[in-house]
């Protein structure tokens, strides 16, 4: 009785200091109908808003951004959506108003959404990966995790493609997460029943016609939603999703352990596993008392021995960001803090030997190639004096072999304010 008492005082503590730190926040201005999907804009000028389009598959009930109905599981439902990123936008944010309506001139936005039927999705997702070269060919599939409302998936995916320079096609899996810090265990079911979605969806984007690489970004609780996803999809003979299985990104992966090596055991020593750790994840630790005090596999410290080891022995590479964490709680550092979305964005559009056969099939068809043209890194500089965005040496994903102690982090924790609005953590 005495440990139940804790750990709910530590809920509420854990609420207190802003552990849900999702934001609900209501759309209310929707397009009817969405142009060709193009990542990025090039050319577009200062001071003037960009799109980021997105293909959304989803099991939530309501996907017109009303809270109540978005929490309830059931059918996926595709569509096609633009997320407004605001001219004032600084790398690392999500920019939204703290209090009346929303400005694209300052927020990220919903403007414009389109639904589709599950053939239209897999057909409109294949017209727009035809003819593209190189990582423009990629899709990256985003899972969001635990006490995630649906305008912060939509919107954290859309802050990614534009910090990290995405050039390839964004999917994001969004399932019915209650949005509440309280809702952890009724989270954790909805997670487990939502997982066939996601293997689904997976080896239906791998059964693309032209495309290169299926990337997952998966964080926290959709971290063990993605792996438990390819584990099925590995027992039923597509260890690598057929040959298309890219990177494989686990940010503060709410996973025990053993899990997860059972897990590795069945996808196999040749998926290009990543998990992005940090010892100072709050959020992580919230869970770990939940599971009985189990360890978590993104709250391990490369530092100690024990925690060494057990990287090691897991054959996957480690990004230690303990030293780069942004916010009180730390669990979205992957995402805030501007390197590490950089080097993110470096490692997704890393060049690679086959790209070259891809070219000399397009020039035997006579198509003409499609290169996505990124955006112009962002001017602002970070308080260490990179340029987010812009590729960093030594900031990469790091073997377990090679890992060494992390350097003390020169970014701050500071938000931005730009005009009426406010910075969001989306969990």
């Amino acid at each position: 009785m005495e440990r139940v008492a804790v750990r709910s005082g530590l809920l509420c503590v854990a609420a207190a200091m802003g552990l849900s730190a999702c934001v609900s926040t209501g759309v209310t201005t929707i397009a009817d109908g969405v142009g060709a999907v193009g990542t990025f804009v090039a050319g577009a000028p200062d001071g003037v808003a960009q799109p980021v389009q997105m293909f959304v598959a989803s099991t939530r009930k309501g996907e017109r951004g009303a809270a109540s109905e978005a929490s309830s599981d059931g059918p996926v439902a595709h569509s096609l959506v633009t997320i407004s990123v605001p001219p004032v936008h600084q790398a690392g944010s999500i920019e939204r108003p703290n209090l009346g309506s929303q400005n694209t001139n300052y927020h990220f936005a919903v403007t414009g959404r389109r639904s589709l039927d599950e053939d239209a999705f897999n057909n409109e997702i294949a017209s727009h990966i035809s003819g593209r070269i190189g990582s423009s060919r990629d899709v990256l599939l985003y899972v969001h995790g635990f006490n995630t409302g649906f305008d912060e998936a939509r919107f954290r995916l859309a802050q990614i493609v534009f910090d990290a320079r995405f050039g390839g096609v964004p999917v994001l899996y969004t399932w019915a997460s209650k949005g509440s810090v309280f809702a952890y265990g009724a989270d954790r079911e909805t997670a487990m029943a939502s997982r066939d979605g996601l293997e689904h969806l997976m080896l239906a984007l791998a059964r693309e016609p032209d495309v290169g690489r299926v990337h997952i970004l998966a964080h926290s609780m959709g971290a063990w939603m993605a792996m438990e996803a390819l584990r099925e999809n590995a027992i039923a003979g597509h260890p690598d999703l057929d040959g298309h299985l890219g990177e494989v990104m686990l940010a503060a992966p709410d996973i025990d352990a053993t899990v997860f090596r059972q897990q590795m055991a069945r996808i196999g020593a040749g998926a290009h596993v990543s998990i992005l750790v940090a010892s100072n994840d709050r959020a992580l630790s919230v869970s770990s008392l939940l599971a009985n005090e189990r360890p978590r596999l993104g709250a391990l410290d490369p530092n100690a021995p024990a925690d060494r080891a057990l990287i090691e022995s897991l054959g996957v590479q480690v990004r230690d960001l303990s030293g780069d964490q942004v916010g009180l709680i730390g669990h979205s550092t992957y995402a805030n803090a501007p390197d590490v979305i950089a080097a993110i964005g470096a490692q997704l559009g890393a060049a690679r030997a086959d790209d070259r056969n891809v070219q000399a099939v397009l020039d035997a068809r006579g198509d003409t190639p499609v290169v996505a043209a990124p955006l112009a890194p962002p001017t602002t500089p970070s308080a260490n004096g990179t340029t987010p965005g812009a590729p960093l040496v030594g900031q990469g994903l790091t073997p377990a072999s090679a890992l060494s102690p992390p350097p003390a982090s020169t970014l701050p924790g500071t938000r931005i304010n730009a005009g009426p609005s406010a910075t969001v953590d989306a969990r």
